[in-house]
């Protein structure tokens, strides 16, 4: 602890700024730059592997793409179990992030360079291995900058989830503009004929190289030693966590705790069928904005993927007014459970807007194919993502925030990992809802969506009063 608190003072000693070490800040540059990559790849995939070949995408079927867009997504939120545990065990968190850098900068290469199904394939698959090594250590060493129980701590993580939503927001409006405007083959009636996917990518990639230099060019002089070497009770703690779980199943816990740890798991369970409606976003959602959402602004067609960008826009909008709104008196008189049931109601209030885009689409076939006769009003879509958003808000901030209130120290870790594997299995099931907006149509999946999350988000109401009392005074 003594050589911890000396290595925090050095770190320290190089000045701050704005209140915080400026390693906080290399930080938050080295993660934007990394989810520049990650979400400019994410807001053109479905489009890429759904257009035409002549259209350069790799025209494969909308269902079968929903699913690969579903386990692509959802094992990217798997992995970082796996690469938190080498890092402790093995490499060091700066090795591991290092590792996951380059190997992310490969998988956007190949999705540049290879315009095919195995390439495809293999960029995803590269994609997936270089995420587990780079996320959970980047959050990690934010947390080692200050000491035990320093109040900074929540802000630097406050700060750095600003980085995250920063490249969350550029990303899809640089990488858009690449593949669906500058890059792009337009007739003479400026509908695209041929996409310019690839130069997206390379823009990915770019970026995730750009976050590779800053961090390795300055982790030295800014994070001095800070997670060069493996954790030094890693091993202990490995044995901890088993002695743990033979205690859960020996009866060892306190009747509280074991409340506790229910409620954990209760509540994992509905934010799995939250997450899984909310990632639409990036594969229904995206293909039904592409085709009959009515794009056009004063005689300019917005990218399909600039839409990707309204929810993290949102987000640096109003956190700050719900960061406010919970610490007023009213927003300290709910709790958690009513903010999360809140939540999914909200996400459920945000598809009926998608289902009256519905309403106002009008098609017809011609030669076995279907037109667009009219197209849904972007104002529909708007109000979806803006519902979507203040869901989001009322449910994944406190509900991490809860996991570390009620987990017992020695299982916090682990029960983390089990809030995290909620996104893992959502997004495979969200995949697999995705695959079927072609067979049953696009209103019945989101009025099915819609409906079911909100009768969700009601039951999770009539049991907060009891979830509560099972927190033992956790709010």
């Amino acid at each position: 602890m003594a050589s911890n608190d000396q290595l925090i003072e050095r770190i320290e000693a190089q000045g701050k700024l704005f209140g915080h070490p400026k390693g906080l800040y290399l930080l938050f540059f080295t993660e934007m730059w990394e989810r520049f990559s990650y979400y400019g790849m994410r807001g053109i995939l479905m489009l890429y592997m759904t257009k035409l070949w002549m259209e350069n995408g790799l025209e494969i079927a909308e269902d079968s793409a929903a699913l690969i867009y579903g386990f692509f997504t959802g094992f990217v939120y798997f992995t970082p179990i796996i690469g938190g545990w080498i890092a402790d065990r093995f490499i060091g968190q700066r090795k591991a992030i290092t590792i996951g850098g380059i190997t992310m900068f490969l998988g956007q290469l190949v999705l540049f360079g290879m315009n095919t199904h195995f390439g495809l394939g293999l960029g995803l698959v590269l994609l997936i291995i270089g995420n587990g090594f780079f996320k959970p250590n980047i959050s990690t060493m934010v947390g080692q900058l200050y000491r035990d129980g320093d109040d900074r701590r929540d802000a630097a993580f406050s700060i750095f989830y600003m980085g995250i939503n920063l490249g969350a927001l550029i990303a899809p409006l640089i990488v858009g503009l690449l593949a669906e405007d500058w890059f792009a083959l337009k007739d003479a009636a400026g509908n695209i004929t041929a996409y310019g996917f690839k130069y997206g990518f390379l823009a990915a990639a770019i970026g995730m190289a750009l976050g590779q230099l800053i961090f390795n060019g300055l982790a030295k002089k800014y994070l001095l030693e800070i997670g060069e070497k493996p954790a030094p009770s890693a091993t202990v703690e490995a044995s901890e966590i088993i002695e743990d779980v033979q205690n859960v199943k020996t009866g060892t816990l306190t009747s509280v705790e074991k409340q506790r740890i229910a409620v954990i798991f209760i509540l994992t369970f509905f934010v799995i069928f939250f997450w899984a409606g909310f990632e639409q976003a990036g594969s229904s959602m995206t293909l039904y904005t592409d085709t009959y959402i009515d794009r056009n602004f004063f005689g300019w067609q917005i990218p399909t993927t600039f839409f990707q960008s309204v929810n993290p826009l949102f987000i640096v909008a109003l956190a700050p007014i719900f960061a406010w709104f919970w610490t007023s008196k009213f927003g300290k008189k709910l709790t958690t459970p009513v903010k999360m049931s809140l939540g999914m109601i909200l996400l459920g209030i945000g598809f009926l807007f998608m289902l009256f885009a519905t309403y106002e689409v009008q098609t017809s076939m011609e030669e076995g194919k279907e037109v667009v006769v009219q197209k849904a009003a972007l104002v529909w879509l708007i109000l979806t993502y803006f519902f979507h958003t203040i869901g989001e808000l009322c449910l994944s901030p406190v509900g991490l925030s809860v996991v570390t209130k009620l987990a017992p120290v020695k299982l916090a870790s682990m029960l983390m990992g089990v809030w995290m594997l909620s996104s893992f299995a959502a997004n495979i099931i969200g995949g697999f809802i995705a695959a079927y907006v072609e067979k049953l149509g696009a209103a019945t999946i989101f009025v099915s969506i819609a409906v079911f999350v909100m009768v969700l988000g009601l039951i999770m109401l009539l049991l907060s009063r009891r979830l509560s009392k099972m927190m033992h005074g956790v709010k």
